[in-house]
């Protein structure tokens, strides 16, 4: 029995269960059977191929990252052949093949050590040196201080000897393999700064002052290898195996900065997220990423912090304001709500100003999927230029689905505990949360009563009149019946982000299955999309959303509305027709008709004549049945077990209808349980009289 190099519990092996992922593995193997599932692994870059890339984890060892496991598009990937990366291993075939994930950490700081996997099982990285031949150079989280504490000793010898800080920093990548850079968070350069402010009798403070210039963020780049200062907000703080790194923003953006005492040791313990401090360190480039290695910062006192406040108010109240902003099509209804819109708008830009992440939640819909769509198109190229680090979309943007639209507390709940638990773990800001085509009706309001507890903001977009609760517990609400959500979406995202106007144009014509408006029609026309690929394109969406409701799978969307990859909304759009073409012959032979006050309705039993778990879900095959007969019978109704439909040719209060039928069966527990998709709630032991009482209700009201 050993212990755990992490959590240090008893274990076989180096590493427990419970961090087998907060790790990377060298692989010394020579099978692919010999990999372990779900580690993370460093790999070398084999060669690319049109559906993904290859990846050598050892001689003979190759795996495939498939193109839809990157979080960019693979013709964007900027690895080169022989550049060593780090992946997930997901599965091993039986045939030998090799499954690979995408992993947001490459950097070893981003990991907390490295260890062996071999054929004899797992071991640390040797201590004596044998593993420095090794392509991976990595430490392991045991013995990561002691690499550093010897690198530091040889380089502060080097720099001692060396006549330029250039010379000092060019001896630094000699040691460890040339990775005490990236695992070491500039420990040499600390060192080497330490011993020379002890030598002229100066303390880390005084040093700490002298030949340091302000700088913005948004000119760093401009000033790799200069000694700067920054001043600004702590955003976030995260402890790595090597150095500390302090998020800190400015009235300009946000950029990483390192510091390092110790392998694993909370560098300033006392600066926490929140503070506004002053930084001096020295501006760097890692991996391409922008960073700067700390040599001080200190909280700022009253007077200085009002100072620096101020100037980031003032930066910030710019920035948010949407420029200009102006509706992407001649739309009147759209006019008529684009001060909510720009509302809306400003609220997201001031979160990705501010630091805070971006989640949005929208309904599994093809209206929900493209007003997400619209939004994260605005917001991802704001995140990338407001933070240096590449991995920052994850991090401060984030788009889930809501299966029914409707926003209750197990949603709310999830989302509550994953904020919280970020929060206490990550140091993040409490998010602002975007609702789209979900998140308006009456049902929503316990979720949201949630999220105000915690001072979390909302924003709503939908394309319903917002319940009377809603609009007084978001911050911002932009809704009007009179357009899908997807349309108001593409507006709140032109206002967003004007560089992304050009890509919104064919959206608002995607979320209409019928009478879509003629100026969004032609907008879609000009885009190059005509009223079949318009219509496919939907279908493909109405398709992928059913099947996505739990995940969103990013790529997956974006290449379908923005890329139009050829013939894959063609042939996602086919199954779509036959799945639904399918369901409507079986339902259409099994619909029955109800004479209710001289009006006659249709009425379907789904979970005797649909197949429950499969496509298309009860909501669209209802809004299809509709479509079809609502010249004859103007009210649609589908039944289950413990829940009802309700369908009608003109606009009909669900939550009066739901009210009406409670009154009228009083035992049938009926109440609004889906009011976003129309459905509402009863206790199964009493269906149909419940069935009963939801159709005299909304006959009543036509």
């Amino acid at each position: 029995m050993g212990n755990c190099t992490v959590c240090g519990t008893s274990t076989d092996g180096p590493i427990c269960d419970t961090h087998q992922e907060d790790v990377v593995f060298d692989f010394r193997g020579d099978s692919p059977d010999q990999l372990t599932e779900d580690r993370f692994y460093r790999g070398v870059v084999d060669g690319y191929a049109e559906f993904g890339v290859f990846i050598d984890l050892a001689p003979g060892v190759t795996g495939l990252l498939h193109r839809s496991k990157i979080d960019q598009r693979l013709e964007s990937l900027d690895w080169d052949a022989g550049e060593s990366v780090c992946v997930q291993v997901t599965n091993v075939r039986d045939n030998g093949d090799i499954d690979l994930g995408w992993s947001i950490r490459q950097s070893d700081r981003e990991f907390r050590g490295t260890l062996v996997d071999e054929p004899e099982g797992d071991r640390l990285i040797d201590g004596d040196g044998s593993d420095d031949d090794d392509d991976g150079g990595g430490t392991s989280a045991s013995e990561e201080t002691s690499t550093t504490e010897e690198s530091g000793t040889e380089e502060s010898t080097k720099a001692e000897a060396a006549s330029t800080k250039e010379s000092a920093e060019s001896a630094s990548t000699e040691s460890a393999g040339g990775h005490s850079a990236d695992a070491g968070g500039g420990a040499v350069q600390v060192e080497a700064t330490e011993a020379s402010a002890e030598s002229e009798g100066e303390d880390e403070s005084e040093s700490g002052d002298l030949g340091y210039e302000r700088a913005q963020v948004e000119n760093l780049r401009n000033r790799v290898g200069d000694d700067v200062r920054l001043e600004g907000e702590v955003v976030s703080v995260r402890q790595t195996s090597g150095p500390t790194v302090f998020e800190l923003g400015d009235e300009s953006g946000v950029v990483d900065c390192a510091a390092f005492v110790e392998a694993g040791v909370r560098a300033y313990p006392e600066i926490e997220t929140g503070d506004i401090v002053r930084l001096d360190g020295e501006a760097r480039v890692r991996r391409d990423e922008l960073q700067v290695e700390t040599e001080a910062i200190v909280a700022l006192d009253a007077k200085e912090r009002e100072t620096v406040e101020e100037r980031m108010a003032d930066a910030l109240d710019a920035e948010a304001s949407p420029d200009a902003y102006e509706p992407i099509a001649d739309d009147e209804s759209v006019a008529a709500v684009a001060d909510d819109i720009e509302s809306v708008a400003s609220a997201i830009r001031r979160a990705v100003f501010e630091s805070r992440p971006v989640v949005v939640r929208h309904a599994a819909t093809t209206d929900g999927y493209v007003a997400g769509a619209a939004i994260e198109r605005a917001v991802l190229p704001l995140v990338r230029e407001e933070h240096t680090g590449g991995d920052a979309e994850y991090h401060y943007f984030d788009r889930r689905p809501l299966e029914e639209g409707s926003y209750g507390m197990t949603d709310a709940t999830k989302d509550t505990t994953r904020m919280l638990d970020n929060r206490e773990r990550h140091d993040e800001k409490i998010p602002l949360f975007v609702f789209a085509a979900a998140g308006s009706t009456a049902d929503s309001t316990d979720g949201l009563e949630l999220l105000d507890i915690y001072d979390a903001e909302a924003a709503v977009v939908d394309g319903v009149n917002p319940d009377d609760s809603v609009t007084k517990l978001a911050d911002a609400v932009a809704a009007t019946p009179d357009r899908t959500a997807g349309a108001l979406a593409a507006n709140v995202a032109a206002a967003v982000n004007a560089d992304v106007r050009e890509d919104l144009g064919h959206l608002p014509a995607v979320t209409y299955w019928e009478d879509a408006p003629e100026t969004y029609t032609q907008l879609a026309a000009d885009a190059g999309l005509d009223e079949t690929a318009t219509t496919r394109l939907r279908e493909a969406i109405a398709l992928e959303a059913f099947y996505q409701s739990y995940e969103d799978k990013r790529e997956l969307i974006i290449d379908l509305l923005f890329d139009q990859e050829v013939g894959l909304a063609e042939q996602v759009s086919e199954q779509f027709r036959e799945k639904l073409d399918a369901e409507l012959r079986t339902a259409e032979a099994n619909i029955g008709t109800r004479d209710v006050d001289g009006v006659t309705a249709s009425v379907l039993d789904m979970d005797a004549y649909t197949h429950r778990y499969d496509f298309p879900p009860k909501s669209l095959l209802l809004d299809e049945l509709h479509r079809r007969h609502r010249e004859d019978t103007p009210v649609v109704v589908g039944f289950g077990k413990d829940e009802v439909f309700v369908r009608a040719t003109s606009d009909v209060d669900l939550d009066a209808v739901a009210e009406d039928a409670a009154e009228r069966a009083p035992t049938a527990g009926i109440s609004a349980a889906g009011l976003r998709i129309g459905k509402l709630a009863f206790l199964s032991g009493r269906r149909e009289e419940a069935v009963d009482a939801v159709l005299a209700a909304t006959v009543d009201r036509l």
